[in-house]
């Protein structure tokens, strides 16, 4: 989800919404403009830290965020090595300056909806 300033709800998206292949973030992101002033003063909020390295799309979701302008994101469980082997997407964006903030107590949450893909390979 991607709030404005203000927490109202500029989109929201989830993985494999539009297709197999499709992240979380990069699909909230493709429902608004690339140029969207709003973008540059929001908060992306996911369950799952950005990736940065990806298979299936030539741009990572680190990457998408980074272009968007996206000041600051919040997490609520870092990459676990299940899907890709180290990962570093909170790292890499609070190396450009984003604000990264990790809610560890909602971990257990994120990984109980995400249960199924324990064992499936990388996106």
């Amino acid at each position: 989800m991607i709030v404005d300033e203000h927490g109202n709800e500029l989109s929201r998206g989830y993985s494999r919404e539009t297709d197999d292949h499709v992240h979380a973030e990069e699909s909230a992101l493709s429902k608004l403009p690339a140029n969207d002033p709003r973008l540059k003063r929001a908060t992306l909020y996911s369950s799952l830290e950005p990736c940065t390295k990806r298979r299936s799309r030539p741009r990572t979701c680190t990457q998408l965020i980074l272009e968007a302008g996206i000041p600051r994101v919040v997490i609520a469980w870092k990459e676990p090595p299940t899907f890709v082997i180290d990962a570093h997407g909170a790292e890499a964006l609070a190396a450009a300056g984003i604000t990264v903030i990790t809610l560890p107590e909602l971990a257990e949450a994120a990984r109980s909806v995400n249960a199924h893909l324990v064992g499936r390979p990388g996106s």
